[in-house]
């Protein structure tokens, strides 16, 4: 049976020296290594060894009494968290490492929201038992409150072979009717309630834990044993081949790595692979399969099922993309929130560090890497800017270029709130589009979505489907910052072609001008990035905090007390609390927790001050223009946006 199972936790709880201590239980690797002494498997680059802290997320590969398994050890740091949701998306089960003595802290709540969204399994780890401070019923009293109920101790209750206490066979009764009706007319049997227990787990109605240490690998066997025992996948190697893209790396020559979790089928070495959309299909060979551990791995001819491997071979495939008969495109919740741009030395080539910089983006998709060509600069997308800092570095080290980063700036983005048509017409000479949109506001955060109400007999279907195309090829301007478009609803209400001088790129141009063109007549509004926040501190720092986030632009809900801690959540603009850690860590003397998850965008708190530091000039935006061209007498001339209307051959 192969299973993959994954490793998350917030930063130092201890997730890298469990799977340490689980790789060396099973005979993976001969010695432990340890964050902390630089020489941990799992952290096998140099940056993070000397960071002390996951950047990357690494698997290793062991054996278990017949089942085989996959490690994905995933970053903890708040910044790398799109390198862990992308892990996310291959894991059959999970397990969260809590720290006995922090508790549950700001990540660990972004870590149980993905694996809620994605419905993936999950067992808890109460780690650091040794410790001093260590408290293993607040802990779990901790995870009831915020995040399950239904959690039930492993430790003792469940026993090597499967024999379950009194306590965990009732707890397992009361929350499965056909097992609790089996449980009133015959007892408890050990067969039916492993089954139950195996399938409530699947179906996240429970979540076991155990505790003990990683370090002093206290506990370590006693979960495996306990996991390996409640943890079953039933993937099919009869069907065709289907697997979806979780990782891209290139390796020291530069050869493109491809990480595959293969969902059913099997794969071989020179067979095909199909990919992408109807628009874009590709197909291409596999020329070599590997098998990782760590940094290490061996070629194989063949994988099934259930395994994660890489591939060499697939030029295109990107993060996310579904391979054979899956196509489906994976949509993830971890975005950016800030941009900066690339600061090079002068006589360094910067059409040479794009193509690296897109090296880069290829392996993390988050960073949207963009080339301004008007101002001749590298722009790109991150999380935070302990993320900047390891970029020098991984820049420096894998391409020998020495760059910095200007400070990161917020990510705005721009919607509408008044629906209308917009006209785009292309008819230079030998040249012919026309394309009519109607415009309307969507809902917030539901980025671009089209809809057709064009018929053939107007525009044939092929040129519809450029039209859409178009519209989702690329990120549009908006008028008051150039920032990208979202939150709409566009229709194609109808169109134009020649059958003589349509020719490629022409409907691309029809299309941005009628977006554009509908823009001008519509009340455009600027949208700000917010978090999600929960801060806990001691009950007389709770009107600080609230001043705070008054003073910050934010909104909160009543706050909830447990003992002496008062409980506060709400949302804010990023822009005003993205510091906010390092102040309440001053005046709570460390004691306070804050919790940042993304939650979108919503109406900027400062739209006209931001409007007037960005500075954006609508009418010379050399990508975009809201006017159209008509043809006479054999030459093409410009109509302004606000004449195009009445000159549209379509109305």
């Amino acid at each position: 049976m192969n299973k993959t199972v994954g490793i998350l936790a917030h930063v130092d709880a201890g997730k890298t020296t469990f799977s340490e201590q689980l790789l060396y239980y099973t005979k993976s690797i001969k010695q432990r290594g340890r964050v902390d002494h630089q020489d941990a498997f799992l952290d096998s680059h140099q940056i993070e060894r000397q960071r002390g802290i996951t950047v990357f997320s690494d698997q290793g590969m062991f054996s278990y009494r017949g089942s085989r398994y996959f490690l994905i050890d995933t970053p903890g740091h708040a910044d790398f968290s799109p390198e862990m949701e992308r892990g996310i998306q291959a894991m059959d089960y999970a397990v969260i490492i809590v720290s006995a003595v922090e508790g549950i802290e700001g990540q660990t709540e972004i870590v149980w929201e993905l694996l809620r969204k994605h419905r993936v399994p999950c067992f808890f780890f109460i780690n650091k038992i040794d410790r001093v401070g260590a408290d293993v019923q607040r802990v779990v009293r901790d995870i009831q409150s915020n995040f399950a109920v239904d959690v039930c101790d492993i430790s003792e209750a469940l026993a090597e072979d499967g024999e379950m206490s009194e306590v965990l066979a009732e707890f397992l009764a009361e929350r499965d009717e056909a097992l609790l009706e089996r449980y009133m007319d015959a007892g408890y049997d050990k067969e039916s309630w492993l089954a139950a227990m195996q399938r409530l787990i699947r179906d996240n109605a429970v979540y076991p834990y155990a505790c003990g240490s990683a370090l002093q690998g206290a506990g370590i066997e006693s979960f495996l044993q306990k996991l390996d025992l409640l943890t079953v996948t039933d993937y099919s190697s009869e069907e065709p081949f289907a697997g979806r893209v979780y990782r891209i790396r290139h390796d020291e020559q530069g050869t493109r790595i491809t990480f595959i979790k293969a969902l059913s089928g099997t794969l071989q070495v020179r067979e095909t692979v199909n990919y992408g959309d109807e628009e874009n299909p590709v197909s291409e060979k596999i020329t070599q399969i590997r098998v990782y551990n760590g940094r290490e791995f061996h070629a194989v001819e063949r994988v099934e099922a259930g395994e994660l491997f890489a591939v060499t071979g697939l030029s295109m495939a990107a993060v996310g993309d579904g391979l054979g008969t899956l196509r489906e495109k994976s949509v993830y919740d971890m975005v950016p929130t800030l941009k900066s741009k690339v600061i090079l030395e002068p006589a360094v080539n910067k059409k040479e560090v794009l193509q690296y910089f897109k090296i880069l983006n290829a392996e993390d998709p988050s960073l949207n890497v963009l080339w301004e060509e008007s101002l001749q600069e590298i722009h790109i997308h991150v999380m935070g800017r302990i993320q900047l800092e390891v970029l020098e570095q991984l820049v420096k080290e894998r391409f020998n270029i020495n760059v910095s980063f200007d400070k990161p700036e917020i990510l705005y983005k721009e919607t509408i709130e008044t629906e209308t048509v917009g006209y785009g017409h292309f008819e230079p000479l030998k040249h012919y589009a026309e394309v009519h949109l109607r415009i309307q506001p969507g809902e917030r955060n539901s980025g671009i979505r089209f809809e057709n109400a064009c018929h053939a007999d107007d525009l044939s279907v092929g040129n519809q489907n450029l039209v859409r195309h178009h519209l989702y090829e690329r990120d549009h301007h908006g008028l008051l910052t150039g920032s990208p478009l979202t939150d709409v609803i566009v229709t194609l209400l109808t169109g134009r072609a020649h059958n003589k001088h349509t020719s490629g790129g022409d409907f691309r141009e029809a299309t941005c001008r009628a977006l554009r063109q509908g823009l001008e007549k519509a009340r455009n509004v600027l949208l700000e990035p917010y978090y999600q926040f929960k801060i806990k501190v001691e009950l007389e720092q709770l009107g600080r905090v609230i001043s705070d986030i008054q003073q910050a632009h934010g909104n909160y809900d009543a706050p909830d007390t447990e003992g002496d801690k008062a409980i506060l959540t709400g949302t804010v603009p990023v822009a005003t609390f993205m510091d906010y850690g390092s102040e309440l860590a001053s005046f709570t003397q460390g004691k306070g927790t804050l919790s940042l998850a993304f939650a979108g965008y919503n109406r900027c708190h400062n739209e006209e001050e931001v409007i007037a530091k960005i500075g954006y000039n609508k009418d010379a935006d050399p990508e975009y223009t809201s006017s159209s061209i008509f043809c006479a007498k054999g030459q093409g001339y410009t109509v302004p946006w606000d004449e195009a209307e009445s000159k549209m051959h379509c109305l």
